[in-house]
């Protein structure tokens, strides 16, 4: 498929397997771009202040959203944390709207201080969710080393670079242990993660979001809107990624992992926080990632096909959590028309303000047919 030869593409509506759409006024902001990123079904994170942590809140956040945006699937997830019982997961995998159970590693990434710090500790929770056939969702990094520790005895040393790599034992050691259970490795961003998800049984996928199809890190370090959580890698492993993307084996598939942030926790003094929001122009960014690889000639054309294209955007992560195909006769249209990311988004009283990723890029014109 020569995609820059394509005025137009129809694709059926993208479902979108993880995403942060906050809360409060954020989350009135965001939930509505769902739909404009071509998305009719996401997997929603649950790292909010306070944690969702039991099925009540899982239910009382997905009736907010659903009111938000009628027309979108939402699929909800729970927080791992040391007070989840088997009781409770019984109870989510029986709620209908429960598809899986987030682990962060403690102090990993945004509101994860109340993560994971002794993984066999949860095995009980682990079985329950092997027995009621929930998702494990992990945030595959180790903790970096702190700095305190420069000068000591440390091994090994992580960092931001190599806290993925690192983890991959992890991701083997749950296997063995739990091998019925479904495992998803969140937002892969190194070829040895993609190898690890392909050295699995069937039951274990990797996700991969648009920003890290565009980015690498070099990128990250020349602008605060591309750091994120696994920041962005080598060129090497951006190519290992764009290729899996269309490997059509179904093993990957797609999750943004939009993370929307006030522009004044993006830059500024103090300003740490992590994440890409993509979530208004999720499919656009990720055939734009596929027409630039294969005008470098890093991938040929006749590798993306339609089937391959469908299945990472749609199908297969619908497969994997095991909800229908979308039975909407509509699709999404994309359009060659100019049209370029905004600078910024604000909210209708100009209270929350968000910097898009790709600001100023230019981009295909999506449309519900």
């Amino acid at each position: 498929m020569q995609l820059k030869d394509l005025a137009s593409i129809e694709l059926p509506p993208t479902a979108d397997m993880h995403v942060h759409l906050r809360q409060d006024a954020m989350m009135e902001l965001c939930t509505p771009l769902v739909e404009k990123g071509g998305c009719d079904i996401v997997f929603v994170m649950p790292n909010l202040t306070p944690k969702i942590g039991s099925v009540s809140q899982a239910l009382e956040y997905h009736e907010k959203l659903s009111k938000i945006a009628p027309n979108v699937k939402f699929l909800m997830s729970l927080y791992l944390h040391t007070g989840l019982t088997e009781e409770e997961i019984e109870k989510a995998a029986k709620s209908g709207v429960v598809y899986g159970v987030k682990f962060y590693p403690a102090g990993v990434t945004t509101n994860s201080q109340e993560g994971v710090l002794d993984i066999e500790q949860l095995y009980p929770v682990f079985a329950a969710m092997e027995k009621h056939d929930l998702v494990l969702n992990l945030h595959g990094e180790m903790i970096s080393t702190p700095a305190s520790a420069v000068g000591k005895q440390v091994d090994p040393v992580v960092t931001v670079l190599n806290a993925e790599p690192l983890f991959i034992p992890q991701l083997a050691k749950l296997h063995k242990a739990f091998p019925k259970l479904r495992i998803i490795l969140e937002h892969v961003s190194t070829r040895q993660g993609l190898e690890a998800v392909r050295a699995c049984g069937p039951n274990v996928a990797g996700t991969i979001t648009a920003h890290h199809l565009q980015i690498t890190i070099d990128d990250a370090v020349g602008d605060v809107f591309n750091f994120c959580k696994p920041v962005a890698k080598t060129p090497e492993d951006r190519l290992a990624l764009v290729k899996a993307a269309i490997d059509g084996s179904g093993k990957f598939f797609f999750g943004s992992d939009s993370a929307p942030h006030p522009v004044q926790s993006k830059k500024g003094p103090g300003a740490t926080a992590a994440g890409c929001f993509t979530q208004p122009y999720v499919s656009q960014i990720v055939l734009g990632a596929l027409e630039e690889a294969i005008e470098q000639g890093w991938i040929q054309a006749d590798e993306v096909t339609q089937e391959a294209l469908e299945g990472f955007l749609s199908g297969f992560g619908r497969k994997f959590y095991k909800v229908p195909t979308s039975n909407s006769t509509k699709k999404i249209r994309l359009e060659k028309k100019g049209e370029k990311i905004p600078d910024i988004m604000k909210s209708a009283d100009g209270a929350v303000e968000i910097v898009p990723w790709g600001r100023g890029r230019e981009i295909r014109t999506l449309s519900w047919v």
